[in-house]
C-alpha cells in the first residue's frame, strides 16, 4: 500500500533515472491533458512531498510540474531499453520516454500538470512532511491537537495535519504507542512521542523493499491486516472495524489487551 516511504522510493527512482535527460515523447493518458506537447523538456527532478509526486520539467522558459499520486493502486516503473512492460498497456496513465529508457505510471490516482509556480495550489494544503527535509514535529503537534475531540486514528491519518501517513503506519504506531484508535487525540499525552516514532519509522523503511515495524521482514507489522490472528504479543485475538467519516472509512486493527479501549469506545469495540 503506498505510504510515504512508498512515495519517497518512487521519487528517487524518477529523479535518478530521469533527471537530466530530454523527453522524447511524453504521453498523459487523461482527458484533462491528452494533447499536452512535453516533447524537448528536460526533467529537472522529481521530489515527493508526503504521498504527492512532483516531476518538474523545464524547457526554454516555460516551466511545467507533472503532480501525480500513487493512491491505492498506482505504481511508477521504469524500462531500459524497449523492455516489455510489466502491467498491461492500458492501466498507463503517463509514459514519459528519454533515451534509452521508458518511464510508466500505472493506475494512477491523479494526474495533474500545471505551472511549477503553482506547486502549492496541489500540496499546500499538507501539514510537516515526515521524510521531508523541513520534517517539524511541532508544527505537526499543533495541528494535531487543533480538534482534541477527534479520534487519534482519523488525525494522524489526515495529510493536513502530517504528510506521510497511511492506513498501515496509523495501525501499527498506534499498537507501539498502546493506543486504541478510538482515543481522543487530546487525551494522548505522548503526542511527542507518538510523532517522533512516525518519524523513525518511515526513515528506517524508505530505503527497504519490505515495510517492517516488528523488526522481522518475516512477520514483519504487528497488526495491520491480522485480524482474527493472535497478538505477537499477548496472543489476544486481533480486532478491526471500520472508522473514518462516511463514505471514506477506512479499517482500524487493534489488540484489545495492548491497546485497551477508551470509555467511550467501550459500545464500539464490544
Amino acid at each position: 500500500m503506498p505510504e510515504g516511504d512508498t512515495v519517497y522510493r518512487a521519487a528517487r527512482l524518477l529523479d535518478t533515472r530521469l533527471s537530466g535527460e530530454t523527453l522524447l515523447h511524453a504521453e498523459l493518458r487523461v482527458p484533462q491533458h491528452a494533447t499536452a506537447d512535453l516533447a524537448g523538456a528536460v526533467v529537472a527532478q522529481t521530489v515527493p512531498r508526503g504521498k504527492h509526486l512532483l516531476t518538474r520539467l523545464e524547457r526554454g522558459d516555460e516551466r511545467w510540474t507533472l503532480h501525480t499520486h500513487l493512491k491505492m493502486e498506482g505504481v511508477w516503473r521504469v524500462f531500459d531499453g524497449g523492455r516489455r512492460w510489466s502491467r498491461p498497456a492500458h492501466t498507463a496513465r503517463v509514459v514519459l520516454r528519454v533515451p534509452g529508457r521508458e518511464a510508466v505510471g500505472f493506475s494512477l490516482g491523479v494526474v495533474d500538470l500545471l505551472a511549477t509556480a503553482d506547486e502549492q495550489s496541489v500540496v499546500g494544503h499538507l501539514g510537516p512532511d515526515l521524510l521531508g527535509g523541513d520534517w517539524d514535529p511541532d508544527e505537526a503537534r499543533r495541528r494535531l491537537l487543533a480538534v482534541p475531540e477527534r479520534s487519534v486514528y482519523e488525525a494522524i491519518l489526515d495529510q493536513r495535519n502530517l504528510a506521510g501517513i497511511g492506513n498501515v503506519y496509523a495501525a501499527e504506531l498506534l499498537f507501539l504507542g498502546g493506543l486504541h484508535p478510538a482515543t481522543p487525540v487530546g487525551a494522548v499525552t505522548a503526542v511527542p512521542r507518538l510523532l517522533a516514532r512516525a518519524h523513525q519509522a518511515l526513515e528506517v523503511n524508505k530505503d527497504r523493499r519490505t515495510r517492517t515495524t516488528t523488526g522481522d521482514t518475516r512477520s514483519p507489522l504487528w497488526v495491520y491486516g491480522r485480524s482474527g490472528a493472535p497478538c505477537r504479543r499477548c496472543h489476544t485475538r486481533i480486532e478491526q472495524a471500520p472508522r473514518g467519516p462516511a463514505g471514506r472509512e477506512r479499517t482500524s486493527y487493534w489488540c484489545p489487551h495492548c491497546q485497551p479501549a477508551p470509555p467511550r469506545a467501550a459500545s464500539v469495540t464490544g
